[in-house]
């Protein structure tokens, strides 16, 4: 697949390919779900090969289950999440199993905004059950915050407990773990199966190069995920941004990260990595 983008005026031609397609792994449908939103969401979709769709928490949770797998079951580049609370369902290996068998490939847990420890105890045997079925878990604990989220549930280290416990689960740690980027780093340098999802903002162009030069300069630029946030941003738009801003410093003595990084992380085989199935 081949995708044009304007890199600060030139165009650039962004080629997916095995193993290098483009995949967002960041991408947000609201529950219960319309049709007109879940059309615009396959529209922004088009430019990438494969989205992650995170859903969200709702008072009907089976209801938005079946609508996840609705979704991704009629459109094949999509691979659905669906959101879990451990400490409140009821979740164990025959629910996940069942999970698994309507099409769910993953989790993704919002721990700060539901107020429950990441290494709670039933949030444990909840990742035992992932852990056997191969079921990867996004945790969405970032900026901004509800005014009722617990923010020392948000922090990264957290999850270093997980980590250890459960050493071939693969975790991702949704837009870096913002605002603390340095315990993200940490993580992401100290365990094999602990990755970060690189949400770019465009709006945010600085907050971006800053993570990525952290990121390059900690050596861990393999373990970032490609990511957009939408509905925030929109996929194509986050390509261009992460193409684009070390022409932008090119007045400037700022460090730059090697071209060929950058586009490592938008042509990562992000699938292969999560343990994923095409």
């Amino acid at each position: 697949m081949i995708i044009g983008i304007q890199e600060c005026g030139i165009a650039v031609a962004v080629k997916g390919s095995e193993p290098g397609m483009i995949i967002d792994c960041h991408t947000h449908l609201a529950f219960p779900l319309a049709e007109t939103e879940a059309a615009r969401h396959t529209q922004a979709c088009a430019k990438v090969d494969t989205a992650i769709v995170l859903g969200g928490r709702c008072e009907d949770a089976k209801k938005a289950q079946k609508q996840l797998c609705e979704y991704v079951g009629r459109n094949g580049k999509m691979i659905g999440f669906t959101a879990i609370h451990p400490v409140e369902d009821k979740i164990g290996i025959r629910s996940m199993t069942t999970l698994k068998e309507m099409g769910i490939r993953g989790a993704v847990l919002y721990c700060c905004d539901d107020r429950f420890h990441p290494a709670h105890s039933r949030a444990m045997r909840f990742y035992c059950a992932a852990e056997e079925l191969g079921m990867p878990v996004f945790f969405h604990n970032t900026a901004p915050f509800e005014s009722h989220s617990v923010l020392d549930f948000a922090q990264p280290y957290l999850l270093d407990e997980v980590a250890r416990e459960f050493p071939t689960l693969r975790i991702i740690i949704g837009r870096m773990g913002l605002p603390f980027i340095d315990q993200t780093l940490c993580l992401l340098v100290k365990h094999e199966n602990v990755f970060a999802d690189l949400s770019i903002r465009p709006q945010r162009i600085w907050e971006v190069y800053n993570i990525v030069v952290r990121a390059c300069e900690a050596g861990v630029m393999d373990k970032l995920l490609f990511g957009s946030g939408y509905p925030e941003n929109d996929p194509g738009q986050c390509i261009e941004t992460l193409l684009g801003f070390n022409r932008l410093l090119a007045d400037t003595k700022l460090p730059t990260v090697p071209r060929e990084q950058l586009r490592s992380i938008i042509e990562r085989d992000t699938l292969s990595v999560l343990g994923l199935a095409r």
